[in-house]
């Protein structure tokens, strides 16, 4: 059930209205929906009435109040801008109206858009009309790859496919550099859909004119034919046209409440799509995240309480106390292609006691190790693995109360473990070799590979250090979460750490380095790495003045010189959802770091 807590971030559940969704919402969508609010809602076709908004992960619904039916009000694709009104609503009085948020969400929709009605994506009711991809989107339902029926699937305890990862994702300890960081000359990114439109379905009356008997001949009934198939491509061109013209919209939600929550809902929910949309442009990023749509085989949905056995089995083995490094590793890839493709599995990794600690501790052991006979590097692929499958388990989690519960437990002491661990720059310990030995020439590419593969954690670490400071940021803005999980809390937390100048500094650098290459256009993976790293270090700016001065007084010619705002807009492509916000943020970055402080 995706709202069970009536506290902070997460939305009281309603009986009646949670019923109805999960009667007439298929389980992966239902599992999808982040929040729910009562709301007083006005659009171009809805005045003034006091409906449910639904919010899931990549769209706006409204439902009566009771619910009846549901439909879909805004798809996030199609937002532009969401932001809190400062207003006091005149159609409401007394508390009502002094208490009331006025949200106004502006997006783009089409001529044409809204005559037939909405389809909804996965809900029961338009399933003959519009059937879900099974390999669509990041939350997609888990899936075997098996194509044998359910009842004559066997799980093999160590299978890599028994969470649904195919054997190619499940590459040894030493040649996980082909399936973990692919070579980025390879990732071209797929053709843009053209948009077609179909041919009228009856053409229009013509009079027969010329020859005999009002016939046509050949040679006229030829230009007839062509005269008449130019005018019908015209006319439809025109038509098409005037079809897709897109115009901007607003959807206005009043709730009225000061505890509301669902403007930090809708934030959130947004910028996760946003950043989710812009990484699915990414080839290999979709193959990790749904089932190979090239194959031919059957899949099948898993249920609740089949995956949580499989999940139990795997945590189990990881968990074990004798397991070696290079088992390790492949068991962590499994967990962490399995939650590319089920957001069940990131549910029930919070609500595992043990899983996360565990993580966290291998993660600071396996940076300190030093003299312990493991290969510097192994120990990076292995570190950059376990930031990478912690962030993705950050991601789109706010609504699950195990998550704030043990990122809170004993006044944040997994957090804080957390964030020193990330800040630990990795140190770069090259093998011994003997001077006649034939290793020697092979040195220079191992330390090439070594700078690689340290720059491929730290880019993991920063991603994950956004995400963290998404969840402070969020829990600041609602009083009923503890106190202390703020982002000041964070940097007070890293303070007394000589590293993270260091690890600051890194990032800084990469954003500097990245917006004045020659490279004329980013890659998604790039640009939302870029976006990660940008709000790390807006949030060093604003909420640690230590970090501040240092970041203004190492970097501000740099900054100066070399980071242009306007130059950025031709590495963005406006292709990418992720383009504008990216931006903005650039944009707001730059004017911290030049102001005179």
């Amino acid at each position: 059930m995706p709202l069970d807590k009536t506290d902070g971030l997460l939305c009281k559940l309603n009986v009646k209205l949670d019923t109805f969704l999960k009667r007439n919402a298929e389980r992966d969508v239902y599992e999808r929906i982040r929040a729910y609010e009562p709301c007083i809602v006005v659009s171009d076709s809805i005045n003034k009435v006091f409906m449910h908004v639904v919010l899931s992960d990549d769209s706006i619904y409204l439902t009566e109040y009771p619910p009846r039916t549901i439909r879909q009000a805004v798809c996030f694709r199609d937002i532009v801008d969401v932001e809190l009104v400062n207003d006091f609503p005149d159609f409401l009085s007394g508390q009502e109206r002094e208490r009331s948020q006025h949200i106004r969400i502006v997006y783009t929709t089409t001529k044409h858009a809204g005559k037939k009605g909405l389809r909804l994506r996965g809900w029961r009711a338009t399933k003959a009309e519009s059937p879900r991809d099974p390999t669509e989107g990041i939350g997609g339902v888990l899936l075997s790859t098996n194509s044998a029926p359910p009842e004559e699937m066997h799980w093999r305890i160590t299978s890599s496919s028994r969470l649904g990862v195919h054997e190619e994702d499940s590459p040894s300890l030493r040649k996980l550099r082909s399936a973990s960081c692919p070579n980025p000359d390879t990732l071209g990114l797929p053709p843009l859909p053209r948009a077609s439109h179909s041919a009228a379905s009856s053409p229009p009356p013509f009079s027969s004119q010329g020859g005999a008997g009002g016939r046509l001949g050949p040679v006229q009934a030829t230009l007839g034919r062509a005269t008449l198939l130019g005018r019908l491509l015209k006319m439809e061109g025109e038509e098409g046209v005037g079809m897709d013209r897109e115009r901007e919209a607003e959807l206005h939600l009043y709730a009225v409440s000061l505890t509301s929550r669902i403007y930090l809902h809708l934030q959130s929910s947004w910028s996760s799509y946003v950043i989710r949309s812009t990484l699915m442009l990414d080839p290999f990023y979709k193959r990790r995240c749904s089932i190979s749509p090239s194959s031919p085989q059957k899949y099948y949905k898993i249920s609740w309480e089949r995956t949580a056995h499989l999940f139990h089995q795997l945590s189990g083995e990881l968990l074990h106390e004798d397991l070696g490094l290079e088992s390790l590793y492949l068991l962590l890839q499994e967990l962490n292609t399995a939650a590319h493709r089920c957001v069940t599995i990131k549910k029930l990794f919070w609500r595992s006691s043990d899983l996360c600690p565990f993580l966290v501790k291998t993660l600071t052991s396996t940076l300190r190790e030093a003299d312990t006979g493991v290969h510097t590097t192994d120990r990076l692929l292995l570190c950059t693995l376990i930031v990478q499958t912690l962030g993705l388990m950050f991601r789109e989690m706010e609504v699950e109360p195990a998550r704030l519960s043990m990122l809170t437990a004993n006044q944040g002491a997994l957090t804080a473990s957390l964030l020193l661990a990330l800040v630990c720059h990795p140190d770069l310990q090259f093998p011994p070799h003997d001077s006649d030995s034939d290793e020697m020439e092979h040195s220079p590419n191992t330390h090439v590979e070594l700078q690689i593969l340290q720059a491929e954690y730290l880019a993991a670490a920063a991603a994950l250090f956004f995400e963290i400071i998404v969840v402070c940021q969020e829990a600041s803005r609602t009083p009923s979460l503890e106190h202390f999980l703020t982002v000041g809390w964070v940097f007070r937390t890293l303070k007394p750490q000589p590293s993270t100048m260091h690890f600051v500094g890194y990032q800084t650098h990469q954003v500097v380095l990245v917006l004045s290459g020659s490279q004329p256009v980013m890659s998604p993976s790039q640009v939302v790495l870029l976006y990660q790293r940008c709000r790390v270090l807006l949030a060093c700016l604003q909420y640690s003045s230590t970090l501040s001065k240092f970041i203004r007084s190492e970097f501000r010619e740099e900054f100066r010189y070399y980071v242009k705002a306007s130059g950025s807009v031709k590495k963005l492509p406006p292709s990418y959802p992720i383009s504008q916000p990216a931006q903005r943020l650039l944009s707001q970055l730059l004017s911290l770091v030049l102001c005179q402080s």
